[in-house]
C-alpha cells in the first residue's frame, strides 16, 4: 500500500478514500450480524450511511488536490489505485448523501409493504454503495472495471428480491445484458487502450492523443460506450425497464444512487480522462455515438409518453435523461461536459424523488398506474407536491437545479456547431413535459375516481421525498459550487 498526496494536505488524508469504501462493507456485515434484531439492523444501516456521507463530504476541501491510495500492485503494470478527482468526488457525493436518505425510505417501504428477506436487502444495498464508491475513486481502468462488475453482481439480488417469475425474468435480462456488454465490449476496449497508450491511468486531457488514427479511435469509443451497459444506450437499454419489477427502493438505487449514475459517470470519465475532449473533437471520433445518444434520448422519451404504469414510465424517462449525459460527452467540449457532470447530480435528486413518490403512492393506495392517480393530490399533497418539484427540475425550468445542466448542454451543442443536437435536446425536454406533467395535473386537478385514499404514506416515506425535493431546489442555488472543481479540470491546459 502506498499513499501519495500533494499540496497542503497531510498524506493521511488519502486514507479517507479506502475508508469511505470500507464503511459500507462494515455496514453490510453489521446488518447480517443483527439480522434477528430488525431495529438494530436498520439502525446499523443508517449509521453506516451517515458515516459514509460524512467521509465523502470531508473530501471536498481537497477537491483540487492530488490524492491517491495504492491498494495493490496486482500484476506487472497493473495496480489497483484510488484517486481523488472532481468528477469522481461528485459521483461519490451523490451516492454517499443519497444512501442514508434511501435507507430511511426503505425502512418505511419494506415494513409498510411487509416485504420478505429484509436483511438480505439491506446487506446487498450496502455492498452496492461500496461498489459505487470504489468506481468513483478508481484511479485507472482496471480498478474501475472491477468495481463496475462488483456493482452488477451486488445489485442483481436486489432486482430479483420479490422472487416471483417476473422478477427472475427481469434479473436474467439485467445480469445477461450488463455482463455481456462489460465482458464482451468494455474489457476488450480496456485492453486495447493499454496496448495503444501503454498505460491505463486516468489523466486529465486523456492518454490517447496521437496514439491512433480516427478510424481506430471511433471504433474504440463505440466499444466503450456500448460496453458501459449501465448507461442504457439503445439497443442495450432493456435491462433498465425490466428491472422495475424490483421494490421501489431498489428502483431508486438503480436510477439515482448507484447503477445508472455509475454508467454515465464512466462515460464522462473515459471521455475526459482516457480519450480527452480535444482528441474527440479534432478527430470526430465521438460523432457516430452522438447519433446513438440522440436516438436513445428521443426514442425513450416517446415510449415513456405511452406507458401507463408509473414506474415503467419513469424507467423510460431515465433512459432518455441518461442519454443527455452521454450526448454531453460526445459533443466533446468543456461546456457540454460540465453540463453532463452537473446533470448527474440534478437527475439523481429529481429521479429519486419521483421514484420515492411512486413508492409512497403504492404504499398508501396500492395504485401503480398513471390513470389511477386522479384526485390523489388532495389527500397526498406532500407526495405530489414533491413530484411536481422533481418534474420541473427534469424539464430544466427554474428555480430547480435541472435549469443549469440543461442550459449548459444547450450551450455546449451550440458551441460545437451541432444545431441538430440542440434541437434534439429541446425536443427531449418537450417529451419530458408530455410524460411527467400530466401526473401532478391529474392528481391535483381531476376529480377522484374511486376511493381518494387514506392520506399520506408513513412519515418514513414522506420525509425522504421532501428532502430530495428540497435538494432539487438547492442545486439551483448551489450549482456553481457543485461543478466548479470539475470545470477547473476541463479548463486547465
Amino acid at each position: 500500500m502506498t499513499i501519495a498526496s500533494a499540496g497542503r494536505l497531510s498524506p493521511d488524508a488519502a486514507l479517507v478514500l479506502p475508508v469511505a469504501v470500507l464503511v459500507p462493507l462494515l455496514g453490510a456485515l453489521a446488518v447480517v450480524a443483527l439480522r434477528r434484531r430488525p431495529d438494530l439492523r436498520e439502525a446499523a444501516s443508517l449509521i453506516a450511511g451517515v458515516a459514509t456521507a460524512a467521509l465523502v463530504l470531508s473530501l471536498w476541501p481537497a477537491a483540487g488536490e492530488e490524492l491517491s491510495f495504492r491498494l495493490w500492485d496486482w500484476l506487472p503494470g497493473i495496480s489497483l489505485v484510488f484517486t481523488l478527482e472532481p468528477l469522481g468526488l461528485l459521483f461519490a457525493t451523490v451516492a454517499g448523501l443519497l444512501w442514508p436518505v434511501t435507507t430511511l425510505y426503505a425502512i418505511g417501504y419494506m415494513r409498510g409493504n411487509l416485504q420478505r428477506n429484509q436483511t438480505r436487502f439491506f446487506a446487498f444495498f450496502a455492498l452496492a454503495i461500496a461498489a459505487a464508491l470504489w468506481i468513483a475513486f478508481s484511479g485507472n481502468l482496471p480498478t474501475l472495471f472491477i468495481g463496475y462488475e462488483i456493482l452488477t453482481l451486488s445489485t442483481w439480488p436486489l432486482v430479483i428480491h420479490s422472487g416471483n417469475e417476473q422478477a427472475k425474468r427481469g434479473g436474467r435480462v439485467y445480469l445477461g445484458l450488463l455482463l455481456t456488454t462489460s465482458i464482451g465490449l468494455l474489457l476488450p476496449a480496456l485492453v486495447w487502450t493499454a496496448v495503444l497508450a501503454g498505460t491505463t491511468d486516468f489523466v486529465p486531457g486523456g492518454i490517447l492523443e496521437g496514439k491512433a488514427g480516427t478510424a481506430t479511435l471511433t471504433v474504440l469509443f463505440a466499444l466503450y460506450l456500448f460496453g458501459i451497459g449501465k448507461a442504457a444506450l439503445f439497443p442495450f437499454h432493456r435491462w433498465l425497464p425490466g428491472a422495475m419489477v424490483a421494490p421501489t427502493p431498489v428502483s431508486a438505487l438503480l436510477h439515482a444512487v448507484a447503477v445508472v449514475k455509475a454508467g454515465v459517470f464512466t462515460v464522462l470519465k473515459v471521455s475526459v480522462y482516457v480519450f480527452g475532449l480535444d482528441t474527440l473533437d479534432v478527430t470526430g471520433a465521438a460523432e457516430p455515438m452522438m447519433w446513438v445518444a440522440a436516438v436513445t434520448l428521443l426514442g425513450a422519451g416517446l415510449v415513456a409518453v405511452t406507458r401507463d404504469n408509473l414506474k415503467e414510465r419513469l424507467a423510460y424517462s431515465t433512459v432518455s435523461q441518461l442519454a443527455y449525459i452521454v450526448l454531453a460527452a460526445t459533443l466533446a467540449n468543456d461546456i457540454a461536459a460540465a453540463g453532463g457532470a452537473l446533470h448527474i447530480a440534478n437527475h439523481a435528486a429529481a429521479k429519486i424523488t419521483l421514484f420515492f413518490c411512486a413508492g409512497a403512492v403504492y404504499t398508501a393506495t396500492n395504485r401503480t398506474q398513471v390513470s389511477e392517480l386522479d384526485g390523489l393530490g388532495r389527500t397526498m399533497p406532500w407526495t405530489f407536491g414533491a413530484f411536481l418539484v422533481a418534474s420541473v427540475s427534469i424539464l430544466g425550468l427554474p428555480p430547480m437545479g435541472g435549469t443549469w445542466s440543461k442550459l449548459l448542454l444547450l450551450l455546449g451543442a451550440a458551441d460545437a456547431g451541432q444545431m441538430v443536437m440542440l434541437g434534439v435536446l429541446l425536443a427531449g425536454s418537450l417529451l419530458s413535459l408530455a410524460y411527467l406533467m400530466p401526473i401532478p395535473a391529474r392528481a391535483f386537478f381531476r376529480p377522484p375516481t374511486g376511493s381518494p385514499g387514506n392520506g399520506e404514506a408513513p412519515w418514513t416515506l414522506v420525509l425522504p421525498l421532501v428532502l430530495t425535493a428540497v435538494a432539487c431546489a438547492a442545486l439551483f442555488i448551489g450549482a456553481d459550487a457543485v461543478i466548479a472543481p470539475f470545470s477547473e479540470v476541463l479548463e486547465s491546459p
